[in-house]
């Protein structure tokens, strides 16, 4: 039985197909359990609202503890999980961009661009974003503001 401490919810739209599957495989071979969001069978098109919103409600609901998405930027995935509430998903090319996404910003999804960024890159980073704790301190009030927004944007519709 896998516990959502341990679990990375991963999914991408059709341009991170094929690189999915090698995040997968090194997440699992780091101790990680995997939840890949739908996906369909073939070379179908996916529109990545579809998997960030997927991914994104599986960190907000707790069944994982962190989420991983993969589009042609990484753009997309990252505005499409940003607008589910509790999210914070962080748009990472390189590793300070991945180590201070966490330790200033208790980002909760990665996104990344297949065309950005190559398979073995995208492993090293997705390994310091695991790593790399909060700080805490001053940045939990922002983190919180954040959270406020969120209540601002709730409270207008």
């Amino acid at each position: 039985m896998t516990s959502p401490e341990t679990t990375i919810a991963l999914g991408s739209d059709h341009r991170g197909f094929e690189i999915i599957d090698a995040l997968r495989d090194h997440l699992a071979a780091c101790g990680w359990s995997v939840e890949i969001a739908a996906r369909p069978r073939g070379d179908d098109s996916v529109d990545y609202p579809d998997p960030a919103a997927e991914v994104a409600a599986a960190v907000r609901d707790g069944r994982a503890a962190r989420g991983i998405l993969v589009c042609g930027s990484g753009i997309g995935m990252s505005i499409a999980a940003n607008k589910i509430h509790g999210v914070r998903a962080a748009l990472v090319h390189d590793a300070d961009g991945a180590e201070m996404s966490r330790r200033h910003n208790d980002a909760n999804v990665l996104c990344m661009g297949a065309s950005v960024v190559d398979t073995p890159t995208m492993q090293q980073l997705i390994d310091l974003w695991l790593e790399t704790g909060f700080e805490g301190g001053r940045h939990a009030g922002r983190v919180d503001k954040i959270s406020g927004l969120e209540a601002v944007a709730d409270s207008s519709s």
